[in-house]
């Protein structure tokens, strides 16, 4: 563990903040016995900050993918339930 004076310090800050990122703490100490830790802050992201896969897909392949997931079955509420379930006799609520 290398403890840098105050002087040091100043005269090298950017080795310092280098060491501070390798090793995770640099030390500094001043003159009158103080002695200070440099640790880097943790780095703060997106989670949607993700990397990409590579697929070697073509544009048509991807735009067909699309359309597919966006097509929908004919959904079925619970009022055409009730209106079939009446038409066939049943109670409706």
């Amino acid at each position: 563990m290398k403890v840098y004076t105050y002087s040091e310090a100043r005269q090298n800050l950017a080795g310092v903040l280098e060491e501070a990122r390798r090793k995770g703490t640099a030390h500094i100490k001043r003159r009158d016995g103080q002695e200070f830790l440099i640790t880097p802050a943790k780095a703060t992201g997106s989670p949607l900050d993700v990397r990409g896969v590579r697929l070697n897909l073509t544009a048509a392949e991807i735009v067909r993918a699309v359309r597919e997931g966006r097509e929908r079955e004919p959904a079925t509420s619970s009022s055409t339930v009730r209106a079939k379930n009446r038409r066939a006799g049943e109670p409706g609520r």
